[in-house]
């Protein structure tokens, strides 16, 4: 659902109009877009990881994620869905559909959305709109009490939600959910401290899954990379929230990596973070296994 009261979509596109681009196309039109972004976070003071993911991030989880795919990818006429709960501005729908269309100029990616920031949000649609995607599909608000897609399931999913939030005014929607829908809804498992929402997120990625096809033994269904800091990974001990999470994530044999990436890529802050990969149907080698890759150090180091 659009916030009408921001008033925010038409003030941006008021200010390209003023602008001579008729000798841009689309994708010179998405690095601008870009651009503008990257400056405005750099001279932010917002939540780190909150309001911008560097490039380099979101091209490696673009990477893993269609990797396993790249032979089905290179039909003609193939299309994707690409998903991410927590969109801020939009850079991982467009460099996932950037690396599709680079890959296969035939190939169609379809990318969906949510954001709760207004600006961000009204940033992300504009951003799409310019591309030739489906400013439908961007939703606004809070995708714990307001699922805008509540009846989608998609091919990929790509996120990096806010390291550390806590999820009190949603609390009650959340525990609601919980209680009453179970496994029917998105956090059956079990919930997370109060204090952060992280792994809120990814059962909300899980439940938008795609199965395989038929009873097929090739590699279907969908794909995630999640970007966390250390907290889903080391907190809550046993029968925690977090730990219940995770067991049921590894008990079902969705986690098929984690990638410890090094520190300082994140503006404002030096924490050390995590890309998680989550894949419904693992190839048959990676079948009972995590593959653990510690890319923490830099090329420097590297040589030494």
């Amino acid at each position: 659902m659009d916030d009408p009261k921001a008033d925010i979509l038409f003030q941006v596109v008021k200010k390209f109009g003023e602008i001579d681009l008729a000798g841009m196309d689309t994708m010179q039109m998405g690095y601008v877009f870009e651009d503008l972004i990257r400056r405005f976070a750099e001279q932010s003071n917002e939540t780190a990881g909150e309001h911008f993911t560097p490039r380099e991030v979101i091209k490696l989880m673009v990477n893993v994620l269609f990797n396993a795919d790249n032979q089905a990818l290179t039909q003609a006429g193939i299309v994707k869905t690409l998903y991410d709960p927590a969109c801020g501005t939009g850079g991982m729908l467009s460099i996932g559909e950037m690396h599709l269309t680079k890959f296969n100029r035939d190939a169609k990616l379809k990318v969906f959305g949510q954001e709760i920031n207004p600006e961000s949000y009204a940033i992300c649609k504009s951003d799409m709109l310019i591309k030739g995607q489906n400013p439908a599909n961007i939703k606004f608000g809070n995708t714990f009490t307001i699922d805008g897609l509540r009846d989608e399931k998609f091919d990929y999913m790509l996120s990096n939600p806010p390291f550390g939030v806590d999820w009190k005014k949603a609390a009650k929607i959340i525990k609601d959910e919980n209680e009453n829908l179970g496994f029917a809804g998105r956090f059956g498992v079990g919930l997370p401290r109060i204090n952060d929402g992280s792994l809120l997120f990814l059962q909300h990625m899980i439940s938008k899954m795609k199965e395989p096809p038929g009873n097929s033994k090739k590699n279907g269904g969908s794909r995630i990379g999640i970007v966390f800091n250390g907290s889903p990974l080391f907190t809550g001990q046993a029968g925690s929230g977090e730990s219940n999470i995770r067991q049921w994530i590894i008990e079902n044999d969705w986690l098929e990596a984690i990638i410890a990436l090094p520190d300082q890529l994140f503006y404002n802050t030096g924490i050390s973070t995590y890309i998680w990969i989550l894949n419904i149907h693992k190839s048959q080698q990676r079948k009972g296994k995590i593959q653990l890759i510690n890319a923490t150090c830099t090329k420097d180091e590297s040589d030494q």
